[in-house]
């Protein structure tokens, strides 16, 4: 259940940095200093992927941890499932992270935030397929 309430934590995150990655007006919301500025890097063109909004992958991919942990959680290969999605969400992040901070050199809290989320998650569903492989 751990892994519901983060991935429902990542879902909300994520959508807030889709509203941030449409919004027209520039916002102190998440601007902390020169080099924290959410709008900057939600707006930047590292934000999308072939036209898809980074923000609404993470939607996806936060649902699709979300299902793994609740509807689809007593299934035999659902651990190593998720262990895969969670591994590809924190790989993802690392990349995203690379790019905050070495190519456009600011920070988002918001993103920060995604990539604690998803590395709780993929730790935690580590701790679920060993337990898996041990029962199993």
């Amino acid at each position: 259940m751990a892994i519901a309430v983060l991935a429902v934590a990542g879902v909300v995150v994520s959508a807030v940095s889709l509203q941030r990655h449409y919004a027209k007006s520039a916002t102190t919301f998440c601007e902390f200093g020169e080099r924290f500025n959410c709008d900057i890097v939600n707006r930047s063109e590292w934000s999308s992927v072939m036209g898809i909004p980074v923000a609404g992958i993470g939607i996806a991919g936060y649902g699709v941890l979300l299902a793994l942990a609740t509807i689809y959680r007593s299934r035999a290969e659902t651990p190593m499932r998720l262990l895969v999605a969670a591994l590809a969400g924190l790989g993802f992040a690392l990349y995203l992270t690379y790019v905050e901070g070495y190519v456009l050199e600011t920070w988002c809290i918001l993103c920060l935030s995604s990539l604690a989320l998803i590395t709780m998650i993929t730790a935690l569903a580590g701790v679920v397929k060993m337990r898996a492989g041990l029962i199993g």
